[in-house]
């Protein structure tokens, strides 16, 4: 089997952007952890040349085990009895072999056990996991949990837990309930403090991904008497100490290797994170953000493999004597999947360098003061890294669906049938765009940065790198995509109508982020001639869009809104 890092080189290109050098040389300290750990890099070139290496191995076990094991965990499940879950065999196979290899709390620091990774070549290594078994990423992909543990614990916490998580426990966030899926603020497991000072937890909750791990971080009601998100604090909650039982685990359409659990809490002993009422408000906002590029990283994963199968399949599979990939309707919807795949990859690794200069920043500051030129930076990359994490996110999903619905479309009525594993993707796929918020939602989220132009500053950064004469009609096409994005948001905003503003909301978040991943895919065929093809695709695919949304938005007016109400 291939290795699935060494057999893309898109993902080099990615992890070599010219940003990482600041990254790394914040993330290392200048390397001042060379002194202390023998695996820690001495420079720039080594820790570049460490982050490929482990990738090498993630694209290893991924494309001979994990990938391998991907039907069979499929088929098998897991299993409840007790109130304990048992892995899929194959589940189990995945899980020892990264356990063995070191890949678990890539993030964390040295100190804990962990790589010190950035997240980029964290995010990469779970783009790589869900190309090979999308519900095994969501198990593997739950260690950064860990930096929401790092961020806000205490220093006994961070002593006592993240060394598990790094030597291969696992982690679960239990947030949703019956009657709180997306609105959290309805949460009402409830946490009482003894007269001891210590907590302890009772309620129910569903939908957890991984219900049963080892080490979970829990969001209760602790304010007798509260109704809302002011009364919600965060928990950790030991497996080792009793309390928990798995009731069932779901039935579901897709990702079925990843156990989807209802928990019953009955006394279940558990330690606050940080302050009481800050559970929503802070700690779940920042869980949820990590937990949302995950998923973003999930789902270019899922459209490479679509894009993958879908291409193998119309090489091979011939027809009217010829193979289909030759015939017109067929090889445009190929390269609209990769177009989409590449955009989606780029906007991911754009977020994830955002991500990383904000968090580095962070860190520093619990350190030491930060310079003013440093807290400017830290309050730029955090709102761009808001910015970009929703869109990301929402954007990516739907652009995943949309690939393994065409793998299938492509492999015709075989795609329909078991024996391809087109049908496991698609299946796969869906929840994509559901989980951890889903695309509408993220349009919420999003839609503030359209309104305080956001989106439109780093637009116009883009806009202003110059690029190679062949490149400059392309460029001109974005401009007049950004300038007519520019105008629908203008118009909206002008109307000062907050119902219209929320049913154009999907279309002006959507006009933006055509712009953005058009404008990355230039910047990214400027340094890299591959990505030509795609940057041409995807534009006038993106041009049709935003043409469309904008003649929706000049048509509907706000005295027609009545007509959009069920």
């Amino acid at each position: 089997m291939a290795n699935f890092y060494t057999d893309n080189p898109d993902l080099r290109h990615h992890l070599e952007h010219p940003m990482m050098r600041k990254i790394v040389e914040l993330k290392e300290r200048n390397f001042s952890d060379a002194d202390k750990f023998d695996y820690a890099p001495l420079n720039f070139e080594d820790a570049m040349d460490n982050y490929q290496r482990v990738l090498e191995i993630v694209g290893e076990i991924c494309g001979t085990t994990i990938a391998e094991n991907a039907e069979s965990v499929d088929h098998d499940g897991p299993t409840v009895a007790d109130g304990r879950v048992t892995y899929a065999p194959g589940t189990q196979v995945n899980l020892d072999l990264c356990r063995k290899a070191g890949l678990m709390g890539m993030a964390m620091p040295r100190r804990f056990g962990g790589l010190n990774f950035p997240i980029t070549p964290y995010i990469m290594a779970a783009d790589i996991v869900s190309r090979a078994d999308t519900g095994f990423e969501n198990l593997w992909g739950l260690q950064d949990c860990a930096e929401t543990l790092y961020e806000f614990g205490n220093d006994d916490q961070r002593s006592r837990f993240i060394p598990r998580v790094c030597e291969g426990e696992t982690m679960s966030m239990d947030l949703t309930e019956p009657d709180a899926g997306s609105d959290l603020q309805s949460v009402m497991l409830k946490a009482t403090q003894k007269e001891d000072g210590s907590w302890v937890l009772n309620g129910v909750k569903r939908f957890i991904t991984n219900g049963d791990s080892d080490i979970h971080l829990v969001l209760a009601r602790s304010e007798e008497g509260t109704t809302d998100g002011r009364g919600l604090s965060m928990f950790i909650y030991d497996k080792r100490n009793g309390g928990v039982n798995v009731r069932r685990i779901e039935n579901k359409m897709g990702i079925k290797g990843s156990p989807t659990c209802e928990l019953v809490y009955k006394n279940a002993p558990a330690e606050l994170v940080g302050d009481t009422r800050m559970g929503l408000i802070k700690y779940v906002m920042a869980l949820m953000n990590g937990a949302r590029l995950g998923i973003a990283a999930q789902s270019v994963g899922v459209s490479e493999i679509a894009y993958r199968e879908a291409l193998a399949y119309a090489k091979d599979r011939r027809q009217f004597g010829k193979a289909i990939i030759e015939f017109p309707a067929v090889s445009e919807m190929l390269a609209v999947m990769k177009a989409k795949l590449d955009a989606s990859r780029s906007l991911l690794y754009e977020c994830a360098r955002y991500v990383d200069l904000y968090k580095v920043l962070e860190d520093i500051a619990r350190e030491r003061p930060l310079t003013a030129d440093e807290r400017k930076e830290l309050k730029n990359y955090k709102k761009l890294a808001d910015a970009l994490t929703p869109m990301a996110k929402g954007l990516s999903s739907e652009y995943c669906n949309q690939n393994a619905y065409d793998c299938i479309q492509i492999h015709g009525g075989s795609g329909f049938m078991k024996d391809y594993a087109c049908e496991r993707i698609y299946r796969d796929a869906r929840i994509t765009s559901i989980y951890e918020g889903t695309t509408q939602l993220q349009v919420v989220a999003a839609i503030r940065h359209v309104l305080t132009a956001t989106y439109r500053t780093l637009i116009d950064g883009y806009a202003a790198t110059e690029v190679r004469p062949e490149l400059q009609a392309v460029k001109d096409t974005l401009a007049n995509m950004a300038e007519a994005y520019y105008a629908a948001a203008a118009d909206v905003s002008a109307a000062n109508n907050q119902e219209y503003t929320d049913l154009m909301a999907r279309r002006l978040v959507e006009m933006a982020g055509f712009t953005v991943m058009g404008y990355l895919l230039l910047l990214d065929a400027q340094r890299n001639e591959s990505f030509t093809k795609s940057l041409h695709v995807y534009v006038n695919l993106a041009q049709a869009e935003i043409t469309k949304h904008a003649d929706f938005i000049a048509r509907v007016k706000p005295e027609q809104l009545d007509y959009y109400k069920a």
